[in-house]
């Protein structure tokens, strides 16, 4: 009985968690520039500034791609939530850019993001696009606020049909019910406007 292999057996291990440790330090810190990229494209969407937040987007999506690569072979980091958190930064971000731009959402696969972080991504631009639509508003304006509240009803409709565990979905339940209460305020907002502004209905 010897324990003489354990020399050998753990500078393997410590090896492999150097590796792991390094990979995880590269991807938090991606992780931290997505989403502060991400936000700042929001920003600019709300600006009005499309250019900019698509050139925003590249960068988080390029730094996104980068974190992805650094945690290959690291699958316990890649799912530690981190990168959850900023993969869903980084989907509000492109949801809220394409649907005030007038585009179209992009799907999970386009975006390499999981499915968990897409559906609340999508989830929590609902809150970005009431904030678009109470601007146009207080600016006196209704362009576009039917659009979108309609494209806040879709992204609704569809979160609402998902019915499978919280550790599946990355909590979507408590997404679906804060968009349900955005969108119901969103609309008795939109409706006392056009109701204010136009008496005759």
């Amino acid at each position: 009985m010897s324990t003489a292999p354990l020399e050998r057996i753990i500078p393997e291990i410590l090896e492999r968690f150097a590796a792991k440790n390094a990979a995880r330090e590269q991807a938090l810190a991606a992780a931290r520039v997505i989403i502060r990229t991400s936000a700042n494209a929001i920003r600019a969407v709300h600006r009005g500034e499309f250019d900019a937040a698509r050139r925003l987007i590249a960068e988080a999506r390029a730094t996104h791609e980068a974190a992805v690569r650094a945690l290959e072979g690291h699958a316990d980091v890649y799912h530690a939530g981190f990168l959850h958190d900023a993969q869903k930064e980084y989907v509000e971000a492109v949801t809220t850019l394409e649907l005030c731009a007038g585009g179209e959402i992009p799907g999970p696969a386009e975006l390499g993001v999981e499915d968990p972080a897409y559906l609340n991504g999508i989830g929590e631009a609902v809150g970005e696009l009431r904030r678009v639509i109470l601007d146009r508003l207080r600016a006196g304006t209704f362009d576009g606020c039917e659009a979108l509240l309609a494209a806040m009803d879709d992204i609704y409709n569809v979160l609402v049909t998902i019915d499978y565990p919280d550790a599946m979905t990355g909590g979507l339940r408590r997404t679906t019910d804060q968009v349900r209460g955005i969108l119901e305020k969103t609309r008795g907002d939109l409706t006392l406007a056009i109701v204010t502004r136009r008496p005759d209905l």
